[in-house]
């Protein structure tokens, strides 16, 4: 047997392995009776996409040299990526706009779903409609009843699919990095036929294994070095939305959230890209397929490290209900990654100086973004906060600044107290319900604070910390600082510095203070203000997070020091 017939040999064994000699061409195709006329196919735009689960056949089940599993389907499968359309938060927030904006719930459905459900969106479109989100997932279940009704069209399936292999292997490199390109304006190419359609990897295909993966999949594996470009990240993760008025009319578009624009005007758009963090190098080289995988110098883990280990953990202990194909273990994985991630590479926290003076005690705290874009980036539900502590000598609590409660709000802070309120940037804390958050807050057409994404017109505050090399007076518009940071000199690319003055008369030494950066996924106010809301997917969320109030917050980063009286 010659080396060059070996795939073609491990081809006729795999389709025999997977029984895939029938849906080769097209997963959702039904076995038709040998007599029985081939069924016409809808012009539903399907036969664009594969489901993962047919991808995994051939990505998981791989190891390392060093004996680690590095599979790309079952790290993948327990991402938000992949659970991008089964989020209890997004299905709860999309039913909120379309109930506040209710002649527009068409456009809005069809706007939510290009990156929560962008295969079933991309399908749509190809055949002339708009997107849908709730007809793919059924009625939502009332908390506790079980897991809903789900229909079982193909189209259903490509959309509780979320982010999947077939979707962003099969973006072009047209467009990538401009406007154009944002808000999901990938590009596939829709008009190719499926058997020359390209999947594309970093990688230069093999001949013998691309007749393989062809066999199986119908598709053409073929390079493409976008796959490695932060513009292929953009198109999804660079969204601007439609302001709505009262009367569902148009208003202009909104940035809801920018994290490349951040990216490339900090030094960091010449120093790495969004995969280099996001997708954490394999090393050594490891295969990327099980099948006659070759070791492989520059894999990258599909564990697409983010934020939101809240979700992660809320997607796991309500699996059921929504539907989740991740196992307990592999979602656990995942939501410890996560924190991991923040806690090595979100931040870092120094006390500069700390000293009494005339019995008060001056404390100079400086909080460094070590990430590249703003911290934190992206859905605007997102907050840091600083909590500092001061103890006496005995341990007794002398001041405290940005508790959390039980519910998940941050003591003192005005707008988890009153949702038309909110904390302003400070310099200088003296008092403990003055809390330092690092957060956007959002303003409608009147001006009037709100969580309503599609109400939102502009930015009353956004003091999030920059990343090193951000300068505020260069910065356009959409990533710009607003509020008191705005001129505050102390905060800068990459940090901020804020002094705390704290009264400690009588106070017996010596002091310890202890600061953290404590970070939210989604604050309080954004899912309580929720709670007004008479829809089952409202409901269950609220529902969900009363359940898990106590884990919504994990820390960044420590700092403590002793001063001595």
């Amino acid at each position: 047997m010659t080396p060059r017939s070996i795939p073609l040999v491990a081809a006729a064994w795999l389709l025999a392995l997977l029984g895939a000699a029938q849906p080769a061409q097209h997963v959702f195709a039904a076995t038709a009776a040998p007599t029985s006329p081939a069924p016409a196919r809808p012009p539903n735009g399907v036969d664009l996409f594969t489901l993962s689960t047919n991808c995994m056949a051939c990505h998981n089940g791989m190891t390392g040299p060093a004996g680690n599993d590095v599979s790309i389907g079952t790290a993948w499968r327990a991402t938000i990526m992949a659970n991008s359309a089964r989020d209890p938060y997004w299905q709860a927030s999309v039913r909120r706009e379309t109930i506040d904006h209710a002649s527009v719930t068409a456009a809005i459905e069809d706007e939510c779903s290009i990156c929560h459900m962008p295969m079933s969106h991309t399908a749509a479109h190809a055949s002339g409609r708009t997107g849908r989100v709730f007809a793919h997932l059924g009625a939502a279940a009332a908390p506790g009843t079980g897991a809903p009704p789900r229909p079982d069209d193909p189209e259903s399936q490509l959309a509780r699919d979320g982010v999947s292999c077939s979707l962003c292997h099969q973006v072009t490199p047209r467009n990538l990095g401009t406007p154009a390109s944002f808000t999901g304006g990938y590009v596939i190419d829709t008009s190719a036929p499926r058997e020359q359609r390209p999947v594309y990897g970093p990688f230069v295909p093999d001949k013998g294994l691309q007749r393989i993966m062809h066999s199986v999949t119908g598709y053409q594996q073929t390079e493409g070095q976008q796959i490695r470009q932060s513009e292929l990240c953009a198109t999804c993760h660079t969204l601007y939305t439609t302001a709505r008025g009262a009367n569902g009319e148009a208003l202009g578009q909104f940035p809801e959230q920018v994290p490349f624009h951040e990216w490339q005007h900090s030094r960091y758009a010449a120093e790495q890209s969004c995969q280099s963090c996001h997708m954490p190098a394999v090393s050594p080289p490891a295969p990327i397929a099980s099948v006659l995988g070759q070791p492989r110098e520059g894999a990258r883990r599909h564990t697409f490290l983010g934020g939101n280990f809240f979700v992660l953990g809320m997607l796991n202990r309500f699996r059921d209900e929504l539907g989740v194909a991740a196992l307990p273990q592999e979602l656990d994985a995942s939501a410890e990654g996560t924190l991991a991630h923040l806690r090595d590479a979100a931040a870092h926290l120094t006390i500069e100086r700390a000293s009494v003076i005339n019995g008060r005690l001056a404390v100079d705290l400086v909080v460094e973004n070590l990430s590249g874009h703003k911290l934190p980036t992206a859905y605007p539900s997102r907050r840091a906060w600083i909590h500092l502590t001061v103890r006496d000598g005995s341990g007794r609590q002398l001041f405290s600044s940005g508790a959390i409660t039980p519910s998940g709000a941050i003591a003192g802070n005005a707008n988890d107290e009153n949702r038309a309120a909110f904390e302003p940037h400070y310099r200088q804390i003296t008092q403990p319900d003055q809390v330092q958050i690092y957060e956007s807050i959002l303003a409608n057409q009147a001006g009037a604070v709100t969580t309503g994404l599609l109400e939102a017109v502009r930015y009353a505050k956004d003091n999030r910390l920059l990343p090193h090399g951000f300068d505020k007076a260069t910065a356009i518009p959409d990533i710009a600082v607003h509020g008191d940071a705005e001129t505050d000199a102390d905060f800068t690319g990459g940090s901020d510095r804020i002094q705390y003055a704290i009264d400690i008369s009588g106070a017996q030494g010596p002091l310890t203070i202890e600061a953290e950066l404590l970070f939210q996924p989604i604050g309080f106010r954004w899912a309580d203000n929720l709670r007004g809301y008479t829809a089952a997917e409202t409901a269950r969320f609220v529902s969900y997070y009363d359940r898990m109030s106590g884990t919504t917050a994990a820390t960044l980063a420590r700092a403590t020091q002793t001063v001595s009286r």
